[in-house]
């Protein structure tokens, strides 16, 4: 008889069956802490079937197969003619789907609609990153369309539907729609004024034909677009329908779909416009920044989200195999080093996802003081909790060992996903100086976030230590420029300790204040003072698994 060789033993069960929602205790305290007593119930009861779904064995399925079978750019039908049409897998449909019908384009049209949004958006991209594109390009052209009220008037319904409807057909024949954008030029990238596509004015007021190429399209399969081209009046911005009010499909040339480092299951794009491009002014002529910045800015925010997402789902693999992993004799979530590896990625996490709730909260709020704050609390939140997202991937990846770095894991795929924020709608400087010119240029963003930071005050020593450096900072604009980085991380690692210190619980608080505003720590994970309550914070992030 053959000798068993092939027993399986000490392997991790898959994490799955699980609610992602109710098993993140930031997340959860956050959506509690924001949204209105009368409608708490309510929200939580959405999300917590959301988060049931996004931890189910299908959803899993779902983004394992979108990301195996990439979109395919499918330009003539079989008799010839020019479609310029992707393909993508039906899991990746029944992901986008899911995000839809479920309201996560749905934030302007309902009370707390930005944190019920923002807690949605963070649960179900665990289930897969790609599909969120097309959900925050949709989400975000609201506000840039509301320049603009007859176009409001005609989109909005159909951006803010919870109808998900696939199929390219005439604008008036559908009760749901996607908006995709296109802005960046390959001689400009982040320098839109750069931008040389032009717009010629045609007969009927507001209509116009545009010419030219886009390096980098969002969601090519959309029915809209929100694009930069230069009018006569100067840069402006225009609606590009994909098909005609007459049923006719408008010239919009896709020339290739980008192979890209992750974010696969998702579709990017460079198109051509020929001349015959029709498209319709959003704002005035010469605005095209000022009318779309509003955009931008909601996708900084997704940006945000989308990180902490990674980030959450990277340490509830970490802690989850560690917790079922044994070495040495006893499971490797109980090993001082392991669970201090562990403790750092959690509050790296937890630090993030505050964050991204309070950014939400600001834009529920509405009032001037909120608009100012976000000024400057959204470029520091996206250039530091995106910058993050990378090595706490890579470092929970490596808490799994070898069987991290199998694609069946989901860790690759995670760490492919994790840089994909810090680049998408402005890189580091250009977030890093989007914030310094808020600085120079506007007091009152300032005061406000300082304001904010300053609820704080005297709950913890290492906090006021941080806030008094960072003023010190501000009070010094000689080579402001050179040292912009520095200045939006401290900004943006107060304001998480300010938020931490208020909310969280105190061994999170502490170990927060010790490590990133104390400086007792060193420069890779895993290396918090040793007298911290580490198993804590440990097991507030340890996901739980039903059964």
């Amino acid at each position: 008889m053959a000798a068993t060789t092939h027993t399986v033993t000490n392997q991790p069960p898959p994490l799955v069956g699980y609610d992602v929602f109710t098993s993140d205790n930031a997340l959860t305290e956050g959506v509690a802490r924001y949204v209105a007593d009368a409608r708490l119930g309510e929200v939580r009861g959405e999300l917590r079937t959301l988060g049931q779904a996004a931890g189910s064995a299908h959803a899993q399925q779902w983004g394992e197969q979108a990301n195996s079978h990439p979109p395919v750019l499918r330009t003539h039908d079989r008799y010839g003619h020019r479609i310029d049409e992707v393909e993508f897998h039906p899991s990746w449909h029944r992901l986008l789907g899911h995000a839809v019908t479920t309201g996560l384009t749905a934030a302007w049209t309902r009370p707390d609609g930005h944190v019920r949004r923002t807690a949605g958006f963070l649960v179900w991209s665990q289930a897969e990153a790609g599909h969120g594109c097309p959900v925050s390009m949709t989400h975000a052209a609201v506000p840039a369309l509301r320049t603009d009220p007859e176009l409001a008037a005609e989109w909005e319904p159909r951006l803010t539907s919870r109808v998900y409807e696939q199929e390219l057909r005439p604008p008036a024949e559908k009760t749901g729609a996607l908006a995709g954008m296109a802005m960046t030029e390959k001689q400009g990238g982040s320098d839109v004024r750069a931008n040389t596509t032009r717009a010629e004015p045609l007969a009927a007021a507001g209509e116009y034909a545009l010419t030219g190429h886009k390096w980098f399209c969002s969601a090519p399969m959309s029915d809209i677009f929100l694009v930069l081209a230069q009018a006569p009046g100067g840069l402006t911005c225009f609606l590009l329908p994909r098909v005609l009010p007459d049923g006719t499909r408008n010239s919009f040339r896709i020339q290739r779909l980008k192979d890209k480092l992750g974010n696969r299951s998702n579709a990017s794009a460079e198109i051509e416009f020929d001349g015959r491009s029709w498209a319709r002014r959003v704002g005035e002529e010469g605005r095209g920044v000022a009318t779309i910045i509003e955009m931008v800015a909601a996708t900084r925010l997704d940006c945000v989200t989308g990180a902490a997402a990674v980030m959450r789902q990277a340490v509830a693999q970490a802690v989850h195999h560690t917790a079922h992993r044994e070495a040495f004799g006893s499971p490797l979530i109980d090993k001082p080093l392991m669970r201090n590896v562990l403790a750092d990625l959690a509050l790296e996490s937890e630090a993030a996802t505050t964050l991204a709730l309070r950014l939400a909260a600001a834009y529920d709020g509405d009032s001037e003081q909120d608009r100012n704050f976000l000024r400057l609390a959204v470029p520091a939140a996206k250039y530091w909790v995106t910058k993050r997202c990378a090595p706490l991937a890579a470092e929970a990846l490596e808490c799994l060992g070898g069987n991290g770095y199998v694609e069946e894991s989901g860790m690759p795929r995670l760490l492919r996903e994790a840089p994909l924020n810090s680049i998408w709608e402005g890189s580091g400087n250009v977030q890093a100086l989007d914030a310094l010119r808020a600085l120079q240029r506007e007091p009152a963003a300032l005061n406000a976030f300082l304001t904010e930071i300053g609820t704080a005050r005297g709950a913890d020593h290492r906090l006021d230590r941080a806030i008094k450096g960072l003023l010190t900072e501000l009070a010094d604009l000689e080579g402001i420029e050179a040292r912009a980085r520095r200045v939006v991380e401290r900004m943006a690692t107060v304001l998480q300790g300010s938020l931490l210190v208020r909310f969280a619980p105190v061994e999170v608080a502490d170990a927060f204040c010790a490590s990133r505003l104390g400086g007792d720590a060193g420069a890779a994970f895993g290396t918090l003072p040793h007298t911290l309550d580490l198993a804590a914070i440990v097991e507030r992030a340890r996901p739980v698994v039903d059964g």
